[in-house]
């Protein structure tokens, strides 16, 4: 309490020093032999507080062309301004601030062409974090954070500050629905092929990851209620580099996962391109007790099951960055995945009567490609600029399942072989219109994209000989074909007004959907055309405090996964799991309430109305005893949520103030817990709880010590207490404790780690959720407690770093941007 009540202090503090009138400050840099309307190069700005005989940093920025505005606090006193870029010769010159010029400063400094050797230029680069908290979004850095960095994309996005796993396995945004985005554009995979993509994907990949809580008209409706948006890396530098990265894993089980990078840069051309494999060996265990309440009295059966997994992946990420001209770029991005997966499932159903024992073995491969194709160019030196992208995914997969079940004395025998297809295809584009001196941008696009599944799944049950695992004849089948055509168009204003920010957006959608199977007598057909309005207003309270309020409808169309009638698992005469191919697409109001203040701390509320939501449960047909895995639409779901995340500066505490500020502008030399709190209440209409309906609070915290001998120890702890999570109650608390220990050598070309997860074996999942003719309690418990060994190693010429892929903390004012 006494370190919450101190952060407080620090915050009102600032407060009020925020609350002070900031500085107008002009650089006016042209460059010898170019006027200032043809210069439009990058320059980087370093801003440092003459103190005696050092220098303080107070802000490192970057600036495009010969223009550059700043408002912000500068005491008086003395200041130094260096200047530099790619061809721009260093240069240094002081100026004082005084009663007389402090509220307006214009300085001017006349730039030369780089003589100098590149080996020999200082990159100061901007000031480095690990989170940047905005009005709209939190930006989390995961390149550089030891804890998030040597696992799977999977991994680090479970330990991002508000992001909860629901007891079904989805992923929530402080108690909202997200959407997972790579690099900008919304991923097509659903459901467990998602899941195993993000498990592919190496956490090293990415540079950051961006938690987007309202989108706008830009992004599709088809959104929920916010957006995971996952940024692989960008760094290009000069000549040919690599890095080698190893991950190998362990419990009782073996998980080594070796990759490669390398990048480059040459004259107008930045490439880059990544392969690696994973081999990953784990168990799942699942008990489930159910009582059957169609019969009178309730007919219960214990079923229990043990998942061996093999997961064996290969992936190659290539991309290319060719500049056209000094306005004009064209990327190129080809990923690639393939996976050859095995389980071994052993499951048993008992009750008074019944003795069932099973064993089956599944064999999947997969493939995925995609490929993008972007266009981006700046129309004038007004700001206006044109983006154009085409994208393509193919993915494709053939899971082979079989299985022995013995009951009675008597041995019968399933086999499935299931031929699913995705295509995808999509062209968008997108201009922005800033007015600067109107302080008004007008953002509009389009994008027409089509997507078709396509499942063809072969089965025999219930058959006498194994002589089908072989025969490569099917009693029965299974065709499911799905078909979605969405043409959208947006226009998305933005106005700045002394210390308010307007935007205001509207997005027309056109859904042409097509749902077929072979299970049902006519094809279902969706044709809707809405539009879906956004609007926010954000007030700019302080120089560090932004105060949002926010209204989106959007809408869910539901994923493939969720509505396929094949069976997607290993089944037998007690369980089976299809999917739901009457669900209906989901409506969602999103009203949010968001305070931010000094890029760490945020503060927020939203509430959500979701009609014809969907959630998983588990369900039995009439005086049946087959437990079906499957999704159910509910009528309407109010959810309202909260959270508060802020930092601990445990340096304020435990050193002195002045090392404290010190730290301040080097992350890396920062003590810190960063806590984030939630609470979730959800309502449901159309659903009747047997037991109370509470809210539930959850608690997530990360934190950052360094000790002796230069080692980074980062820990992060999560845990959600009993009490209802939308329509599940949690009988036990879910919680996970991670540690991990980092260092450099080499000056820092090799960085080794050791992690340990789930320290104390603790993440599980107890709850209890009640379906059509059936009360389930179930148990999940995978093999979460895993050690690590991580080990990186870069080559090459690691000090020409050209473009700068840390999150900045500050950039030039953009008025005109809004939000």
């Amino acid at each position: 309490m006494k370190s919450l009540i101190a952060t407080l202090a620090i915050c009102f503090g600032n407060l009020a020093f925020a609350q002070q009138t900031p500085t107008y400050f002009e650089l006016n840099s042209p460059k010898e032999g170019i006027s200032c309307e043809k210069d439009s190069e990058e320059r980087e700005i370093l801003l440092e507080k003459i103190e005696a005989n050092s220098k303080t940093k107070i802000g490192a920025y970057q600036g495009k062309g010969c223009k550059f505005t700043l408002n912000k606090k500068l005491d008086l006193g003395k200041y130094s301004l260096t200047v530099f870029g790619l061809t721009i010769q260093q240069t240094t010159v002081e100026f004082e601030v005084t009663p007389e010029n402090q509220e307006k400063i214009i300085q001017n400094i006349e730039l030369t062409e780089k003589t100098n050797d590149l080996s020999e230029v200082t990159v100061y680069g901007n000031q480095r974090q690990f989170m940047k908290v905005e009005s709209d979004k939190t930006t989390i850095s995961v390149k550089e954070n030891g804890l998030l960095n040597s696992g799977t994309t999977l991994d680090a996005i479970k330990k991002l500050p508000g992001v909860v796993t629901s007891p079904a396995g989805g992923l929530t945004l402080n108690g909202k629905g997200d959407v997972v985005y790579i690099d900008g554009a919304p991923s097509n995979l659903s459901g467990t092929d998602l899941q195993n993509y993000l498990n592919s994907l190496p956490a090293n990949a990415i540079e950051k990851v961006e938690l987007i809580y309202d989108p706008g008209a830009s992004y599709d409706a088809n959104a929920s209620g916010s957006i995971i948006n996952i940024v692989t890396n960008g760094k290009k530098m000069k000549g040919v580099n690599a890095s080698f990265n190893m991950n190998y894993n362990f419990n009782k089980y073996q998980k080594p996962s070796p990759q490669i990078l390398l990048n480059g840069k040459e004259k107008n051309l930045s490439w880059q391109t990544m392969f690696g494999v994973n081999y990953i060996e784990a168990e799942n265990k699942n008990r489930n007790g159910q009582d059957f309440t169609f019969f009178n009295p309730p007919v219960r059966l214990e079923q229990k099951s043990f998942d061996h997994q093999t997961f064996r992946n290969l992936y190659w990420r290539t991309g290319l960055n060719y500049k056209l001209s000094e306005k004009s770029n064209l990327l190129f991005n080809y990923n690639m995945s393939l996976s050859n997966d095995r389980n071994d499932v052993k499951t048993a159903t008992l009750s008074n009567t019944i003795d069932f024992q099973n064993s089956g073995l599944s064999k999947s491969k997969a493939g995925n490609h995609e490929l993008s194709l972007q266009y981006k160019t700046k129309l004038d030196t007004l700001g206006r600029t044109l983006d154009i992208t085409a994208y393509t995914n193919l993915f494709d997969r053939n899971p082979l399942n079989q299985s022995t079940s013995f009951e009675n004395n008597n041995y019968t025998f399933n086999n499935a072989n299931i031929d699913f297809g995705l295509t995808n295809y999509y062209l968008k584009y997108d201009f922005s219109f800033p007015f600067e001196k109107y302080a008004f941008t007008i953002n509009t696009g389009g994008k027409y994209n089509t997507t078709d599944v396509k499942n063809f799944g072969r089965y025999n049950f219930e058959e006498d000989s194994d002589a089908i695992f072989n025969s490569g004849v099917y009693e029965s089948e299974i065709d499911f074909d799905y078909s979605e055509h969405n043409l959208a168009f947006y226009v998305e204003a933005r106005k700045k007004y002394k210390k308010f920010n307007f935007t205001a957006g509207v997005r027309f959608e056109n859904f042409d959907v097509t749902r077929e199977a072979s299970t049902i007598a006519d094809k279902i057909e969706f044709n809707t055309t809405k539009f879906f309005p956004n609007a926010s207003i954000l007030y700019e309270a302080t120089e560090q405090i932004n105060i949002s309020t926010s209204y989106s409808k959007k809408v869910s169309q539901p994923g493939y996964f969720t509505i396929d009638p094949n069976n997607n698992s290993n089944f037998n005469r007690y369980n089976t799991s299809v999917g739901n191919i009457a669900l209906q697409p989901i409506y969602f109001d999103n009203y949010g309430f968001r305070v931010s203040a000094f890029q760490y701390v945020s503060l927020g509320a939203n509430y959500t109305v979701a009609k014809d939501d969907t959630q998983f449960l588990f369900s039995a047909e009439d005086g049946e005893l087959v437990s079906n895995r499957t999704f159910a639409s509910f009528d309407e779901i109010r959810t309202f949520s909260a959270y508060l995340s802020f930092p601990i500066p445990l340096d304020y505490f435990f050193k002195s103030k002045e090392e404290f500020g010190k730290r301040m502008n080097d992350v890396e030399k920062m003590n810190y817990i960063y806590a984030n709190i939630g609470y979730v209440k959800t309502t449901i209409e159309g659903y009747d709880f047997s037991f109370d309906n509470k809210g539930i609070v959850n608690f997530g915290f990360q934190s950052q010590i360094n000790l002796p001998w230069n080692i980074t120890n980062n820990m992060n702890y999560f845990f959600l207490p009993k009490g209802n999570w939308e329509i599940y109650r949690i009988e036990k608390p879910i919680q996970q404790f991670d540690i991990s220990f980092n260092r450099t050598f080499m000056d820092k070309k090799l960085k080794v780690g050791v992690h340990c997860f789930d320290v104390f074996n603790a993440n599980e999942v107890n709850a209890l959720v009640e379906g059509k003719n059936l009360r389930t309690n179930f148990y999940e418990k995978q093999d979460s407690r895993t050690f690590r060994i991580s080990l990186t190693y870069n080559f090459g010429n690691l000090k020409l770093q050209t473009e700068n892929t840390n999150i900045e903390v500050e950039k030039a004012n953009e008025g005109s941007k809004g939000l």
